[in-house]
């Protein structure tokens, strides 16, 4: 069975002692004598949030001759909303791209609220679709989102995410891994884009999205919006003036219990959250009401419990790789340990704009295999110079 080290070539590099047993690589959990004692990271940088973004592209980059200049003028504000620190943007579009790369799956997909709210999780249209992934109340209740009178799912970010991100694994297997193919089917159904590449004598190995046959103009536009939102964040982070108002802490945002007969306004006194701030992230439970059932709201991260030790157990509440420097030592450590005892070797060096689903798909393998193996989280950026080193050895 391969298994998949990482060695990271950098000079400069000591390898300290302690190194992290097979159990604990995958939390960067080195001993607590080998780092500093600092405190449990509640926020991480902007900047982080948008490599985490590039880097879990399926196609990196921009393609601009086949990006639509009328919609990346209708989304140019996007990098100016993203940058905005008087809005939740930033911080919502972190947890969409953390819950998306969990479940293996192109940050593509975290521009679908854009497309669809604006990264609002309380937009209502009418009496249509609402929340961030504007449901309408019959796809949710398919999708095991509750809609009621007392408790409508679709203004939860964590219900309504969690069904996205479900629904679009579901499609992207079905549709071969073409994330095109799968937006269309999120858009239109799966059913209808499956009946037009019957049609075209298409299968999910060799299907053009752009010619898939009596598909709606609506269905066609939808990736076309996605590709050019792409594009217009590609533009914006090479003129720099975006990683520039990126560069500033953000919340990290995660799912907590909420219990029943506990509002908004209780909970954020127990956990010490600004009320206004829970209130936005989870319109559902918006005001006075406490919860009518056993739910999720979405909520900063909370504090790491006294006894925690080091930058590196701080992460490991986060997932986050917080300081990535301070446990490199260690970390390579780990794998110099397990390489020597491999026999036959191949190697990858990561190279610039490439991502671990990039990588991962080339060799054959998850990208959940690709990092745990290496000691690494579904936050961590895998940067140029990185080496991947393959052991054949079962």
């Amino acid at each position: 069975m391969r298994r998949l080290l990482l060695a990271v070539l950098t000079a400069s590099v000591v390898i300290a002692p302690a190194a992290a047993s097979s159990n604990d690589a995958s939390r960067y959990k080195p001993a607590e004598s080998s780092i500093t004692q600092t405190a449990a990271p509640q926020v991480r940088n902007g900047r982080e949030i948008f490599s985490l973004f590039l880097d879990g592209r399926a196609d990196p980059g921009c393609d601009s001759e086949h990006s639509d200049t009328r919609w990346e003028q209708h989304f140019s504000r996007a990098p100016a909303r993203l940058a905005d620190d008087a809005q939740d943007v930033l911080p919502l579009f972190g947890y969409v791209v953390d819950e998306l790369r969990e479940a293996d799956m192109p940050t593509e997909f975290a521009l679908i609220p854009f497309v669809e709210s604006g990264y609002r999780p309380g937009a209502r249209n009418g009496s249509g679709p609402a929340g961030l992934w504007q449901f309408i109340a019959t796809t949710a209740r398919n999708h095991h989102v509750p809609v009621g009178a007392q408790y409508d799912g679709r203004l939860s970010a964590v219900d309504s995410t969690t069904a996205a991100v479900r629904y679009l694994k579901t499609l992207y297997g079905m549709f071969g891994g073409d994330w095109r193919l799968a937006l269309m089917a999120y858009n239109a159904g799966e059913y209808r884009v499956l009946q037009a590449m019957r049609s075209a004598g298409m299968n999910a190995q060799n299907a053009r999205p752009s010619e898939l046959p009596g598909m709606s103009k609506v269905t066609y536009e939808y990736v076309e919006k996605l590709h050019a939102l792409a594009c217009v964040l590609d533009h914006a982070q090479q003129q720099g003036n975006l990683l520039t108002s990126l560069d500033r802490p953000v919340s990290v945002l995660t799912e907590h219990a909420l219990p029943v007969g506990t509002s908004l306004n209780a909970f954020a006194g127990q956990r010490a959250i600004e009320p206004q701030l829970l209130a936005r992230l989870n319109p559902a439970l918006a005001g006075a009401r406490a919860a009518p059932r056993g739910v999720h709201v979405l909520a900063p991260i909370a504090p790491a419990q006294p006894g925690a030790t080091g930058s590196m157990a701080a992460s490991a509440e986060t997932g986050g790789i917080a300081d990535v420097d301070a446990a490199a030592p260690t970390v390579v450590a780990a794998a110099a340990t397990k390489a020597s005892k491999s026999q036959a070797r191949t190697t990858h060096t990561v190279r610039n704009g490439e991502s671990a689903w990039a990588i991962a798909r080339r060799y054959g393998v998850t990208v959940t295999t690709l990092l745990a193996s290496n000691g690494l989280d579904r936050r961590a950026v895998l940067k140029p110079g990185m080496v991947l080193s393959f052991d054949d050895t079962p």
